[in-house]
Order: structure tokens, then C-alpha cells, then sequence
């Protein structure tokens, strides 16, 4: 069960070996988190995470997990909550695909929106459900401020994570009164080695560590949404209500 300052024991991550992901698991387990399971593609990058989270005093264990096949979703999934309580499920995984590739070879982009929107309802849904009939788990789903306006820039990815965050808070809005709750985090651009050599404004951008503290602050008040930084709820609304005119010629 969760402690008394609303964190977890126990944590399921989708998508285990997310930089945000990781960084997240790593600072629970020094609030107290004993169980870890990471699910994702069987690699070393797992292997290599699963024993960085061990040596940290987890008991980490990990599943195969493959978000472009929904139809194991369901049995991967109930294998994990047949172990026992499962306090938190972090919904990490995703890819960015390339925006210029992916306009002429449609294919790539297809597989962008089929991992970040589909795969991520089925699991999505598999996960509200098992934490529904337990009474009680939050379900943290990884968004993107690139899905709050599109951009030319990456359209395909940032459309994707448009889906994703609605489909997150109408989950959120379905599940209220079950004990089962539903946490949209909202980053800005996450400095990583995938994200090496992109630009992004330094006001607007974060780290996994900036991003796991601020999840950490988010379950503790039990919030439904949470940019990282902070600013960017304020920078969004402010470019939620600029002319489509305006907008595209803004070097965001």
C-alpha cells in the first residue's frame, strides 16, 4: 500500500528503460518504494536498468512488454497484479519518430501514433482497470507540452500526444470516486541522449531528475496534471489563444 504521504510501495513502469521513467523509479525507491517492475522489449538496456534499480535496495523484476501488441496487453499486465498490489503504474514508453522522414514515408508515421496513442490506451485501460478493482494505485501517464498546439516542426509525434493526454484525462474523469487515480505529466523538452544535439529553449526545458521530482510532488497532492517546468501551464495558455497566423511564424 501507499505510505502516508500518498507515495508508493510497489511500481509498475511501462516502458522500462525511459530516462524519465528510471529516474522516477530511482527516486521513489529512496522514499520508501520496495518493489519494481519494469516491463518493456527483453534487451540489455533492460537487463542493465533492472540491476541499477536492484543495487539501489528494490526487488525489481522484469516482464516482457510490447505496446504495439494490445492483444497481450491484458495477460502481461494481469501477471503483474496477480503478484500483489500494485501502487502505481508510470506509463513511460513512447517514440518521437522523425517528422520529415515520416511525411514521405507514411508507414513511420503510423508506427509513431500506433506506439504513443494506441498501444497506450489498451495499456492504459488494462492498467484503470486492475487499480480499479483493487481500490486503490494511481495510473501517471507521460504526455508531452508538444501535444497542448501542433507544430509543423513534429506534428506527427506532438498529434499523438494530443490523442494520449485526452484520452488521459477522461480516464481520470471516469475513474473518480474509485480510489483509482489518473496523473497527466506534461513536460517540456526533456534533456536525454536521445534529445542530444536538439534545441529548445532553457526556460522551457527539463531533465528525467527535473521531471521525477516534480511527479513526486504531483502524487503527494494527489494532482492531475503537472507541467515541468511549471512555467509552461502559463506559456500554453498564453499560445493555446495566439491567431494560427501568429502562431506558425513563433520559433517554438
Amino acid at each position: 500500500m501507499q505510505d502516508t504521504f500518498g507515495l508508493p510501495r510497489s511500481l509498475l513502469v511501462l516502458g522500462g528503460t525511459s530516462g524519465i521513467a528510471l529516474a522516477t523509479a530511482r527516486r521513489l525507491i529512496v522514499r520508501g518504494a520496495r518493489t519494481v517492475w519494469l516491463a518493456g522489449r527483453p534487451s540489455p538496456a533492460l537487463d542493465r536498468a533492472a540491476g541499477d534499480l536492484r543495487a539501489r535496495g528494490a526487488d525489481v523484476r522484469t516482464v516482457a512488454f510490447d505496446a504495439l501488441d494490445p492483444a497481450s496487453h491484458e495477460a502481461v499486465l494481469g501477471k503483474v497484479f496477480a503478484e500483489g498490489p500494485v501502487d502505481l503504474v508510470l506509463l513511460a514508453f513512447g517514440v518521437f519518430g522523425d517528422q520529415a522522414r515520416d511525411e514521405c514515408e507514411p508507414a513511420g508515421a503510423v508506427h509513431v501514433v500506433q506506439t504513443n496513442y494506441t498501444g497506450a490506451v489498451s495499456a492504459g485501460l488494462v492498467a484503470a482497470r486492475a487499480l480499479q478493482e483493487q481500490g486503490h494505485g494511481s495510473l501517471v501517464v507521460l504526455s508531452s507540452v508538444a501535444g497542448q498546439r501542433a507544430r509543423r516542426a513534429d506534428f506527427v509525434y506532438g498529434s499523438s500526444k494530443a490523442g494520449l493526454d485526452a484520452f488521459a484525462q477522461g480516464l481520470g474523469d471516469a475513474l473518480l470516486g474509485t480510489g483509482a487515480h489518473v496523473m497527466v505529466v506534461r513536460p517540456g523538452f526533456v534533456r536525454t541522449r536521445e534529445t542530444a544535439g536538439k534545441r529548445a529553449a532553457p526556460l522551457l526545458s527539463t531533465t528525467p531528475e527535473e521531471v521525477a521530482t516534480a511527479i513526486e510532488l504531483g502524487l503527494r497532492r494527489r494532482s492531475e496534471t503537472v507541467w515541468v517546468p511549471g512555467v509552461l501551464g502559463v506559456v500554453t495558455a498564453a499560445l493555446q489563444h495566439l491567431p494560427r497566423a501568429v502562431f506558425r511564424r513563433l520559433p517554438v
